[in-house]
């Protein structure tokens, strides 16, 4: 089945916004070790999510250099993160990650 440019890239901001919220990846290393997307994936899709009202931001690890801690999902915005919880197995699937 072909998938739109469009749908992917939907799900994918759904997909690393779940992964971010449930804290299963929550850093780029985690998501791109996770999915298997490039690194430049990863952070353009971190910083896509604030297009579908997803606050998303990063919290500095105390004490620590270059940019090393976690993010975190402040708000869901207009998204309904229960709708992204029961279509996981799709998502995964249209996505061809794990």
């Amino acid at each position: 089945m072909e998938v739109s440019k469009t749908k992917s890239s939907f799900y994918r901001r759904l997909y690393v916004a779940w992964l971010i919220d449930s804290q299963t990846a929550s850093s780029v290393p985690a998501l791109t070790e996770l999915t298997g997307m490039p690194r430049r994936t990863a952070q353009d899709t971190i910083a896509a999510l604030a297009d579908l009202d997803i606050v998303c931001e990063f919290e500095q690890q105390d004490g620590a250099r270059n940019h090393a801690g976690r993010y975190r999902i402040l708000s869901w915005g207009p998204v309904d993160k229960h709708w992204v919880d029961q279509h996981l197995v799709q998502i995964r699937q249209v996505l061809g990650y794990p």
